[in-house]
């Protein structure tokens, strides 16, 4: 149930009896050893899992996110805040105006979260709108399945490292996490963190990967109902 796959007709006519729209908004950076598009890929995979058992529509994905701090990366392709927010903010007026009024942005991407607070003031200015902002590796239910499991969430990690993300091979050895002080500028986020890793395990049982993701499917259900 994505845009793509529809023409204009085949959307008035959902619209006839749902007002539910998903939104992927991700990143293009740098994740070490995985796909450049992680922070769009997992936000993405759980929409579509989410549209086959609710039959709610997806927008066209927002590719590209705020990653000022992994600009020396190649393949790193930042948006100023400003601009991922206006862009945002004109995908749903554009939704809304045709009688979307139920909004799930579904956010693959850490520096895109001070979008959601700006969001908060468009639901003022449009009150018939809801809109719902779940950054996954947030979430309480998949910060328990790390802790069940003695792990903790790092960039670029084993949490990140799905089937569908993994574009080469992966370390087996786990990786001393980095500690660093301040603000990092690009420059010294690449020389802190090497190959773009945070730290601990690259990957993790299948399993594992299993419970995360579903742990994140039941949130995002829960959000459309």
């Amino acid at each position: 149930m994505r845009f793509e796959d529809l023409n204009w007709m085949d959307v008035e006519e959902y619209l006839k009896h749902d007002d539910r729209l998903m939104i992927v908004v991700g990143a293009c950076e740098q994740h070490g050893y995985l796909s450049i598009l992680t922070d769009v890929r997992i936000p993405q995979v759980l929409a579509d899992a989410a549209s086959k058992q609710t039959g709610v529509l997806i927008a066209p994905t927002v590719n590209f996110g705020v990653s000022p701090y992994f600009l020396t990366y190649p393949g790193t392709i930042s948006l100023r805040t400003s601009t991922l927010l206006q862009v945002v903010e004109d995908i749903i007026r554009s939704a809304a105006n045709v009688g979307f009024k139920r909004f799930v942005i579904l956010n693959g991407h850490g520096g895109n979260n001070s979008v959601s607070d700006s969001l908060v003031e468009l639901s003022n200015l449009l009150p018939e709108i809801r809109v719902a902002w779940y950054s996954w590796w947030e979430s309480h239910s998949v910060a328990a399945v790390a802790i069940k499991h003695n792990l903790t969430i790092e960039h670029a990690g084993w949490a990140e490292a799905f089937t569908f993300n993994r574009v080469a091979d992966l370390p087996d050895e786990p990786k001393i996490p980095v500690k660093t002080t301040g603000m990092l500028n690009a420059k010294e986020t690449r020389k802190a963190y090497g190959d773009g890793m945070f730290g601990g395990p690259y990957k993790v049982d299948d399993q594992i990967m299993a419970e995360l993701f579903q742990a994140a499917l039941d949130d995002v259900l829960h959000l459309l109902a």
